[in-house]
């Protein structure tokens, strides 16, 4: 009898394989708030993640969180769109993943979205 924990495809990797596979942000109908999606890589050691949404074209930070040591694979989180006057705009959201250096991250993932109320 053989009993199975994890999909094939789903095997922890060690954290040098650990990978950010998605990133979406998806506006809220209001335009203030931003759901962010983040999928990884099955891991054996838990990552730390740095999540930013930067308004375009000046760069200028408006959203940004830590995640420390995740327990979850797949994550979703609400963020709000703070200091401006209307959140209409183009933005940037970015992910880092890392172990102990977060200058250096090891990976990061972007995507580009617009907010139009």
């Amino acid at each position: 009898m053989e009993i199975h924990f994890a999909e094939p495809d789903q095997v922890p990797q060690p954290r040098d394989k650990v990978r950010i596979e998605r990133l979406t942000a998806q506006p809220y109908p209001d335009g203030w708030r931003i759901k962010l999606n983040v999928d990884v890589t099955p891991f054996q050691e838990r990552p730390n993640l740095e999540l930013r949404v930067l308004r375009l074209p000046e760069e200028r930070v408006i959203a940004e969180l830590s995640i420390i040591e995740t327990m979850h694979r797949k994550m979703e989180f609400t963020v709000h769109v703070r200091g401006v006057a209307t959140p209409n705009g183009d933005y940037l959201a970015q992910a880092d993943l890392y172990y102990e250096e977060r200058t250096a991250p090891q990976d990061r993932r972007e995507v580009p979205f617009s907010i139009q109320v």
